[in-house]
């Protein structure tokens, strides 16, 4: 049986990197190894019509956490910002 390895794991505390979430932290609830995706507590929450059931008897509309790809996140550490900005280029003087 083969494993896949990543560079985080459930219940690591980790930085999203990049894209719309940027600067966002959280605790990874889930890995999806064979999609390259995690699930990142309170991060990307998107609403989800969900039918009447047993268990839900009124149906409606839920928020849930989506995923985001595995590349876009860091592990979070004690002294690292939480999020890097970017050094201004200074113009040369011809």
């Amino acid at each position: 049986m083969s494993r896949v390895k990543t560079h985080v794991n459930t219940g690591d505390n980790v930085v999203v990197i990049s894209g719309a979430h940027k600067g966002a932290q959280g605790i990874i609830k889930e890995v999806q190894t064979s999609k390259n995706r995690v699930l990142i507590e309170g991060v990307r929450m998107i609403k989800k019509t969900v039918r009447p059931s047993q268990q839900n008897q009124a149906g409606g509309i839920i928020e849930i956490e989506g995923p985001i790809h595995i590349s876009n996140v860091k592990l979070a550490t004690a002294d690292a910002p939480k999020a890097k900005t970017a050094k201004k280029k200074v113009a040369k003087k011809k």
